[in-house]
């Protein structure tokens, strides 16, 4: 009598749980191997939990992808439960996120203060973080051993070491070779590629925490003439049309001797099938010069639950898990995607498969943040405007100092509208 009530028990939950399921669906970005660990990580929860997943796949280019956010949410579609945004996108979508403080139980305490702070809109936690990026300088070492070259210390060292290297190698055969390739196609890569190169002069972040316009200065200019004159000398005229994986592809076929992008180029550098395997070495990004300092964008990704979700709850719980230590840890093991969880980067096994973790570690801490904070709503319109005034600078279109010139007024006219 007791095993027939036990298993009609068992039968009954089995139908309740079943009853229950769900499916989820969650938006991935594919760059790198951004589609397969999504989905491999979010699979693992369905096993767990005993639902089903939907990968939904988003365009690559971030300015795409916003544009397919908002569409979404504006017409409160229940499609997406679960979004990847990207660190600049909370003060800009946050209105339409649930607030996920009460499903974490204090996870958010084991990752960087600032990002937490960063997905927290009108106090409440519209995101988890996922994952974070700085950008970071690949060289190849054994060209750098045979030229008897050290890492650069200033971006004009790599420029000296890229022409260098450049024409050595094209003597020896190789027409194809270029000194350095990054994302230049004017979307918000170029954008993070800019400041970089700005705040490391010295010129500051475009626009200040106290939301001052002060990208209009000589040190800005400076940065941006330098990077103008590597266009068809030692960057292929092709890399104004380049986002991150046209970079890594020409830098993971063996043409072209620095790369500026983010960490996860590393395990794919580093693929059985790469050419450049085991010959790549990241340092931080070069300083602007005397006065310059190292700096990388903050860049990073985080996971959202939309407001017009009909599973509220079990999507929480698929960011609580996708977002935890474990799935954090196999991530940087398998896919060099930096942890947003403090503690892993003293994690032998992370150590081991992405060494510079550990000697980048306060590059990833401190990288400089772009100005979504301060703008809000308006960082979109903002970081359009810098893209095309450094675009226009890097195809020869303007000097920059003309284009910065245009740009602190058109900034101006963004301001005067609110921010």
């Amino acid at each position: 009598m007791f095993m027939r009530l036990a298993l009609a028990a068992t039968a009954s939950m089995a139908l309740t749980s079943f009853a229950h399921a769900a499916e989820i669906s969650i938006s991935c970005g594919a760059v790198g191997q951004e589609l397969s660990l999504c989905k491999s990580g979010a699979e693992a929860w369905a096993k767990k939990t005993g639902n089903t997943v939907k990968i939904v796949s988003t365009p690559n280019d971030t300015n795409e992808r916003l544009a397919l956010y908002q569409q979404q949410l504006s017409a409160s579609s229940s499609e997406i439960d679960v979004f990847q945004i990207d660190v600049i996108w909370p003060g800009i979508l946050g209105q339409h996120f649930v607030n996920l403080s009460p499903y974490t139980k204090g996870a958010e305490k084991e990752h960087f203060p600032a990002i937490i702070v960063n997905n927290t809109v009108n106090g409440e936690l519209v995101a988890m973080p996922w994952f974070t990026d700085a950008g970071v300088l690949y060289y190849r070492k054994d060209l750098l051993d045979k030229y008897g070259l050290k890492p650069p210390a200033t971006w004009q060292e790599m420029t000296d070491e890229a022409t260098k290297i450049q024409d050595g190698e094209r003597k020896a055969g190789n027409d194809k070779f270029w000194g350095v390739v990054f994302q230049g196609r004017a979307y918000e890569g170029l954008t993070c590629d800019a400041l970089e190169w700005i705040d490391s002069f010295g010129g500051g972040t475009i626009i200040d925490a106290e939301g001052n316009i002060t990208v209009n200065n000589p040190k800005a200019a400076a940065a941006l003439t330098l990077a103008a004159g590597w266009i068809g000398k030692i960057a292929p005229e092709g890399v104004l049309n380049y986002g991150e994986e046209e970079a890594r592809g020409v830098f993971q076929s063996g043409n072209a001797a620095f790369m500026r992008n983010w960490p996860y180029a590393w395990s794919l550098g580093n693929g059985a099938d790469s050419p450049v395997k085991d010959k790549i070495g990241v340092v931080a990004l070069p300083k602007g010069g005397e006065g310059g300092k190292n700096t990388g964008t903050l860049g990073g990704w985080q996971l959202a639950v939309s407001k017009y979700s009909k599973n509220t709850d079990l999507a929480a719980d698929l960011v609580v898990y996708l977002t935890s230590k474990d799935e954090q840890k196999r991530r940087a093991i398998e896919g060099s995607y930096n942890p947003t969880i403090t503690a892993l980067y003293d994690d032998p096994d992370v150590l081991k498969a992405v060494p510079f973790f550990g000697d980048l570690k306060a590059t990833f801490m401190n990288a400089v943040a772009r100005p979504s904070r301060v703008t809000g709503a308006n960082y979109n319109e903002v970081s359009t405007n810098f893209w095309n005034a450094v675009s226009n600078v890097l195809s020869g279109k303007e000097k920059a100092e003309d284009a910065l010139t245009t740009l602190d007024s058109n900034l101006a006219g963004i301001k005067g509208s609110g921010w």
